[in-house]
C-alpha cells in the first residue's frame, strides 16, 4: 500500500527549494571533503552550514510550514491525553510480571511434559 502524502499549496518553487536544501546538504558534504587538508572543525562547520542553511530553506517553503502544522497540531493531541496515575501504573506493572511469571512456569511445564513425552516415546532426549 503506497499512499502518496500530499501537501496543500505546493507549488513548483516549493519543490524548487526543496532542490536547492538538498544540494546545500550535498555541498555541505562535498565541501567536508575539499577541505580535507584544513582543520577538522572547518570541515565539520562546513557540513553544519549546508544542513542549517538546507532547513532553512525547507521551513520558508509549503513543506516547512507542513511541518511546523504537524507538531503542532500533535502537541494539541498531547496534551489531551489522559496519563494514567502512580497508582495504576504500580497496578498495571504488577498485573504484567504476575502474567510473565505464570507464563513462564506454564511454558516451563509444558516443556517437561514434552521432554518426558519424547524420552517415553523414542527413548532419546534430555
Amino acid at each position: 500500500m503506497t499512499e502518496e502524502i500530499k501537501v496543500e499549496g505546493v507549488t513548483g518553487t516549493d519543490k524548487a527549494k526543496l532542490a536547492v536544501a538538498v544540494l546545500l546538504v550535498a555541498g555541505g558534504i562535498a565541501g567536508y571533503y575539499v577541505l580535507s587538508t584544513q582543520p577538522a572543525w572547518l570541515r565539520w562547520l562546513c557540513v553544519v552550514a549546508g544542513l542549517l542553511l538546507a532547513a532553512v530553506v525547507v521551513a520558508v517553503s509549503a513543506y516547512g510550514t507542513s511541518l511546523k502544522q504537524f507538531f503542532i497540531d500533535a502537541r494539541a493531541e498531547l496534551r489531551r491525553v489522559v496519563w494514567p496515575t502512580r497508582q495504576e501504573t504500580g497496578q498495571v506493572t504488577l498485573a504484567v510480571f504476575i502474567f510473565v511469571i505464570v507464563a513462564g512456569v506454564f511454558f516451563w511445564l509444558v516443556d517437561l511434559g514434552l521432554a518426558w513425552a519424547t524420552r517415553a516415546l523414542s527413548g532419546q532426549g534430555g
